[in-house]
């Protein structure tokens, strides 16, 4: 193995450890809190978190062995299981977050009609769609051997082998990413840039409120009046960093992976290797991000985390306890003895 492979090794490594550690992170704040459970982006955010752990479980280690060997790691059987699934939960993960962003757009541009328009059956439907959009097309892909191991990627993902089919793979390859990378970039961008016009109405209306206080308050200490002028300022910032982080995350990681693919179709440009597995990990990536940006900063994701891990710390400090003094007791009876 050359340096490169090593490194790259390493990083595949710390994105499968991170992933699984957040995701599960994630599930189990879920599980714990019955007000998450009660809310309806939670179905979305509980569905991103499978298509996350079953990527990190089943495609990342046939990865890591794919740059380690530089050959299909398994059977053919099981690198055709591996292709569906990673073209599966790449799109459902995408939609996923399409879903997550209709969501915010309803609840901050349309709130008062908010429970009416985004219920539980309605998420029910979104999903159930998302699931059908997504699995149609690593079917149509298994059905017609396009699924196999990629060398440039180390990765087994949609590939074709036969140079007749080269046209028709070409068609099936770029109607696949504008109706998954493109047209879930389209509905995040048009969502969350909604929403930031929102939010920046309501910091302008805040701001002329703040404004006016200010000046009817002449006797107001200066340091006060400094530090509604701050968090006048934080405030019109954080949304803008919000949905910067959103769509910024999603454009990072996708779009190198999704425009290397579509170059390499064109066989115009040569693609250097270690770029086509840098591409991937960058994918890869998103996984790791996603309950960071979606959950796990979050104020109630924050809190229940908190709790989980203060009651996991409590317990095993009473255990240990319970054991120092089981101990205590047995070394006092021995010395009665």
């Amino acid at each position: 193995m050359s340096i490169w492979e090593v490194i790259l090794a390493f990083v595949v490594v710390v994105l499968m450890l991170v992933a699984l550690l957040a995701n599960v992170l994630v599930l189990m704040c879920f599980l714990y809190s019955a007000d998450i459970r009660k809310q309806v982006p939670g179905l979305f955010i509980l569905n991103l978190t499978f298509c996350n752990l079953l990527m990190t479980v089943s495609n990342m280690p046939l990865t890591l062995a794919g740059i380690i060997y530089k050959s299909q790691p398994g059977g053919d059987q099981i690198c055709h299981t591996v292709g569906f699934l990673e073209t599966f939960l790449t799109t459902n993960s995408m939609l996923s977050m399409a879903a997550l962003s209709i969501d915010r757009w309803i609840a901050v541009v349309f709130p008062l009609s908010y429970h009416s328009k985004m219920r539980y059956r309605d998420a029910a439907l979104i999903l159930s769609y998302m699931w059908l959009h997504s699995v149609s097309f690593p079917i149509v892909a298994a059905s017609l051997s396009w699924v196999g191991f990629h060398h440039l990627y180390a990765s087994c993902t949609l590939y074709n082998k036969r140079p007749e089919d080269r046209t028709q793979f070409v068609i099936f390859t770029g109607v696949f990413h504008t109706l998954s990378f493109l047209l879930s970039l389209i509905v995040l961008c048009f969502t969350y840039l909604k929403v930031l016009k929102v939010a920046r109405f309501h910091c302008k209306r805040i701001d002329v409120i703040t404004m006016q206080t200010l000046v009817l308050l002449v006797d107001i200490h200066p340091s006060v009046r400094e530090r509604c002028l701050e968090e006048q300022k934080r405030r019109r910032q954080r949304a803008t960093k919000k949905i910067s982080t959103f769509i910024g995350t999603f454009i990072l990681c996708f779009a190198p992976y999704v425009i290397t693919r579509l170059v390499e179709l064109s066989s115009v440009v040569p693609i250097n290797s270690h770029w086509g597995i840098i591409s991937k990990c960058l994918a890869y990536s998103k996984v790791v991000s996603d309950p960071f940006v979606y959950s796990l900063l979050r104020n109630q994701y924050k809190k229940t985390w908190k709790d989980i891990i203060n009651k996991i710390l409590k317990r095993s400090s009473i255990n240990s306890s319970a054991l120092t003094s089981e101990s205590h007791n047995r070394n006092i009876l021995q010395l009665n003895e």
